[in-house]
């Protein structure tokens, strides 16, 4: 039986890691990529090995679109050699950074950042990777809760999480003739080192998020590699063009 491979981007740590660990536990050989700590990707490699599967990570700056082709080259050259496929089953678009800044401080140079990394990046491999996603494979992006609800000092960050949740919905319509199916995915609050850590580290920016999360606590990574297993798994097969939040019922 031929195994599935998953491609995570920014799988080295945080949410990104914990997808990979859950996927794996499924039997899903797993293709990550890091910006650039190197150690940890090889770490969390080794840990997917030992739990019997196949995995191997590439190096990717998601914020320089100049840089695709070279790195599809690279996939490709990987998947051959070492997974021995041409192609691959699942993509899933998570990598990004998180900019804190009011909508009257957001410098044009912030907001570059923001759409180079969270908007341009995903739009252009997605479709570099095109040629690479078997038919019937599915596509997931990561979009977040600040896509629903408003809290001060994400403008610039979740319009561009509210562009990819647009995007998700036209990439669904259009790759629909190959069978590709395409959600998005968008996180509450995490405990993790994302955006300086401030929902793990700060008490009492965890202690109000609780508070307004109807299942009384803040989110952990596993709560969303879980999610991203559920909605990889042949189970969701027929969910499509959706947006699904796992946030525990953030300001319900």
């Amino acid at each position: 039986m031929i195994r599935k491979i998953a491609l995570i981007t920014g799988a080295s740590r945080g949410l990104g890691k914990s997808m990979a660990q859950h996927l794996a536990a499924q039997g899903i050989d797993i293709i990550g990529t890091y910006h650039s700590k190197l150690d940890d990707a090889e770490a969390l490699s080794r840990e997917l090995l030992d739990l019997g599967g196949h995995a191997a990570m590439l190096q990717l700056d998601v914020s320089k679109s100049a840089s695709f082709d070279t790195f599809v080259a690279s996939l490709g050259r990987l998947l051959k050699n070492e997974f021995g496929r041409d192609n691959f089953d699942f993509l899933v678009n998570n990598a990004g950074i998180g900019i804190h800044a009011s909508f009257a401080e957001t410098t044009e140079e912030q907001f570059d950042q923001l759409v180079n990394v969270q908007l341009k990046g995903p739009f252009f491999l997605t479709q570099k990777l095109l040629p690479l996603i078997a038919d019937g494979g599915r596509i997931l992006n990561i979009s977040t809760g600040l896509a629903r609800f408003a809290l001060p000092g994400y403008a610039a960050y979740a319009a561009m999480k509210g562009g990819i949740e647009v995007l998700t919905r036209y990439q669904a319509k259009e790759l629909g003739a190959r069978g590709i199916s395409v959600n998005v995915l968008a996180p509450g609050a995490i405990e993790t080192d994302f955006g300086g850590g401030v929902v793990r580290d700060n008490s009492q920016v965890n202690a109000f998020i609780a508070s307004n999360t109807a299942l009384g606590r803040v989110g952990l990574p596993e709560d969303i590699g879980a999610a991203v297993a559920m909605l990889l798994s042949d189970a969701g097969r027929w969910i499509n063009g959706q947006r699904v939040e796992a946030s525990g019922g953030m300001f319900l």
